[in-house]
């Protein structure tokens, strides 16, 4: 069957906008940490710019995807990509606490309203074009491989600016003689950023046109916001596929935040170095957004061989499951074998939570309606950045060693083995969702708990 030339152009786009959304972020992670400490930040100042980051998405992430929902997904990425400008620009040329704090609470306010609208305005195009059972897959998929091989370019080419700008260079030294200390090299890739984030915006006014929807007012957008988010709070409760695709992604959350707190130190204590731990991670992580994108790639073709996305859901969760195991038996050894097997373990947790990814968000999508549909993803991301931030807390008062990764391996495995129980096919309307229930011939069309 030939495929629809819009729904190949949709395709195509929504790629385009997951690379220009997350090579910024990418720019920024392998040196704003290092800015800050050279702007005569403190190591508590630097967790509490982060914290600001942080607390300012989660605050803001169901309101800004009932404002998806409501205004339309173009607006509200165009602002987002606005706020980002100012938001990188404050971060790269800031020179005091309060310029920082402010960049990283705008950046944060760009994230949230960011989170999740492009993917919502896909999977809207695509439906507008061929219907509401039109093959989203490959497209989640294409968009999660660009996203994690944008982060993976930011992070080698902001690493790569500062050293090329730094000591020793000629034009990083006129560069900061002539901004008067204002642009240092460290500064470089995020006022990249704040460019390509212009780009970004260009992009999404002139590309991401929109199925038409009822114009929205002030009183629409006030009214409307507060019942879509109202409404996506309560469908976790009322579908038990949704509330899997909750618990899957809160375990998935659990598992990114122990990697992302354990594997530095092993980093460190493997070189022997905190420069040397640094730069190995900085590798690591790349290899990480590169196994994360080969695993949203093979999405569509693990689905076609275990079966279905839910069987698919559960053979990803098992082996990212398998991947943390792997980094918890090898926890107290630094020989060459264990390391490799700790290698190994690391790039499967980020494989198969890149596989399980798409699968995941193409059954969300067929459960929920476009009213909703942004709100939905808020929801999801919320479950995993709290649940993260949980296990966060629980790692850091543990002894380092196997424990910490057997438990987050458990509670990733718990996550996949919610997947052994199927829904059922019957199809109930609820306000702004569609939640649609298989029932089994050979029982009751009523749905056990998850």
């Amino acid at each position: 069957m030939t495929e629809p030339p819009r729904e190949r152009a949709a395709r195509r786009r929504y790629v385009t906008v997951c690379a220009l959304l997350w090579l910024p972020p990418g720019l920024g992670m392998a040196t704003m940490v290092l800015l800050f400490t050279e702007r005569g930040m403190s190591l508590a100042a630097v967790a509490g710019l982060f914290a600001a980051h942080s607390l300012t998405v989660a605050a803001l992430e169901l309101p800004t995807g009932g404002l998806s929902d409501v205004l339309g997904r173009r607006p509200v990425l165009a602002a987002a990509g606005g706020l980002g400008v100012v938001a990188f620009a404050l971060i790269g040329l800031g020179t005091s606490a309060w310029l920082l704090t402010a960049g990283m609470v705008l950046m944060g306010v760009a994230r949230a309203l960011a989170s999740g609208t492009a993917e919502a305005w896909f999977v809207d195009t695509v439906q507008a074009c061929s219907g509401p059972d039109a093959e989203l897959r490959t497209g989640l998929a294409r968009g999660g491989s660009a996203t994690s091989a944008a982060l993976a370019a930011g992070i080698l080419l902001g690493g790569a600016l500062p050293w090329l700008l730094g000591p020793g260079s000629d034009l990083g030294a006129r560069l900061s003689e002539a901004t008067s200390g204002a642009v240092l090299p460290l500064s470089v890739p995020l006022l990249l950023g704040a460019g390509l984030r212009l780009v970004f915006v260009a992009y999404v006014l002139a590309a991401l046109r929109e199925p038409p929807r009822p114009p929205a007012t002030l009183r629409s957008v006030l009214r409307g916001v507060p019942v879509t988010v109202v409404e996506g709070l309560r469908l976790g409760g009322r579908d038990a596929l949704v509330r899997r695709i909750l618990l899957a992604a809160a375990a998935a959350g659990s598992a990114l935040a122990a990697v992302e707190l354990l594997v530095p130190g092993r980093t460190t204590e493997l070189t022997g170095s905190n420069a040397s731990g640094a730069m190995v991670y900085a590798a690591l992580s790349c290899a990480g957004f590169v196994c994360s994108g080969l695993g949203s790639h093979l999405a569509p073709l693990t689905a076609r061989i275990a079966g279905s996305g839910e069987r698919a859901v559960l053979v990803s969760l098992t082996a990212g499951a398998g991947g943390l195991l792997l980094l918890g038996v090898t926890a107290t050894s630094v020989h060459p074998a264990a390391t490799a097997l700790a290698v190994t373990g690391f790039g499967l947790v980020y494989l198969g939570l890149g596989a399980a990814a798409p699968n995941e968000n193409d059954l969300l999508h067929r459960q929920v309606s476009r009213a909703g549909r942004a709100t939905a993803l808020s929801v999801q991301s919320l479950a995993q950045q709290l649940v993260g931030a949980l296990t966060g807390l629980a790692v850091g008062v543990l002894r380092p060693g196997p424990l910490p990764w057997l438990l987050t391996g458990a509670v990733l495995l718990a996550g996949a083995l919610l997947w052994l129980r199927r829904s059922g096919e019957r199809a109930v309307q609820v306000t702004g969702v569609r939640a649609r229930r298989r029932a089994s011939p050979r029982r009751s069309a009523r749905i056990s708990p998850s």
